[in-house]
């Protein structure tokens, strides 16, 4: 039981950090109707510029705060030199220009901090365990990460369903051309939702940085991942890619964690890991495939 609850917890946490990403994304890709797979280079951004802030002040927080003000600062220039020109052209093209800053990132990063995986230090404060259980210690940062995603989702939902600007968001994001028609400044509106959904990647590759390797290209492995969430919960909608983050956050880390001690039940050791393995990597393509059976839209789509 102690092994469950600290795997679901472990599950909740991946699952959020996955829903700053995919938040972001699913909102670019309902509004603007762009193939953005730069989207991961953003968060790779994050993660290389709180690790240079920590090392140059020593404060996690202010390290979070300069990934996403500054990711944000690239996000904006990026809408507007190049997303703004790729939102008329076919999607072919918006996959072939993101895929070509993909290009420039990767190479960017290892002009500046080399090829070599850079290291980003867990806070001082937040280095050791809790007791939540009797016999459960669990990651005192970990546990700020699931708050931190926590109050991020509230805090989305709140912008998205009480606030003017995510009247306009929603609309938007429901039918692009009815919105224009009625006022909306769609590419004011544009900027202002890709700069978000740049700073909350960042934020994620800030949060996720201490605990996973920060290095060239850990923005595409993300990012396949956020495509599966988005596509569970449904394009365009924040509330899907809150409940397709969580799905895919648990679903990977309950097979990671419980496939290998199953399969050691009936097969020898050295074959139970290596199917484990194999079989964790496509547990998350299956729910997929599950899903789109009965649910082509996703679990939640954005309505009309």
């Amino acid at each position: 039981m102690t092994l469950v609850v600290e795997q679901l917890l472990n599950g909740l946490q991946f699952g959020l950090m996955l829903f700053l990403i995919a938040a972001g994304l699913t909102l670019v890709f309902g509004i603007m109707d762009i193939m953005n797979l730069a989207h991961g280079s953003l968060y790779m951004a994050g993660a290389y510029v709180a690790a240079e802030t920590m090392q140059r002040t020593g404060s996690f927080l202010t390290a979070v705060l300069v990934a996403a003000l500054a990711t944000g600062v690239v996000g904006l220039v990026l809408e507007r030199l190049l997303i703004r020109r790729l939102a008329v052209r076919d999607h072919l093209a918006q996959v072939l220009g993101t895929y070509a800053v993909i290009l420039i990132a990767n190479d960017l990063v290892k002009i500046i901090w080399g090829p070599a995986p850079v290291m980003l230090n867990l806070p001082a404060a937040l280095s050791g365990p809790v007791r939540l259980l009797p016999d459960l210690m669990y990651p005192a940062y970990r546990l700020m990460i699931i708050a931190c995603g926590l109050a991020a989702a509230v805090g989305l939902y709140w912008f998205v369903t009480r606030t003017r600007a995510g009247v306009l968001v929603r609309a938007g994001a429901s039918n692009r051309q009815m919105a224009t028609l009625m006022g909306v400044r769609v590419p004011l509106l544009f900027l202002g939702v890709f700069t978000i959904g740049a700073m909350l990647a960042a934020v994620a590759g800030a949060l996720l940085g201490p605990i996973t390797a920060v290095q060239v290209g850990m923005g595409e492995e993300i990012l396949i991942l956020v495509l599966v969430c988005i596509v569970i919960g449904g394009i365009g909608s924040i509330r899907g890619a809150f409940v397709g983050a969580l799905l895919v956050g648990m679903v990977d880390t309950a097979g990671r964690a419980f496939l290998p001690m199953l399969l050691r039940e009936v097969l020898p050791p050295a074959m139970a890991s290596s199917l484990a393995a194999t079989f964790a990597a496509i547990s998350i393509y299956l729910l997929m495939a599950v899903v789109l059976v009965f649910r082509p839209a996703g679990l939640f789509p954005a309505r009309g």
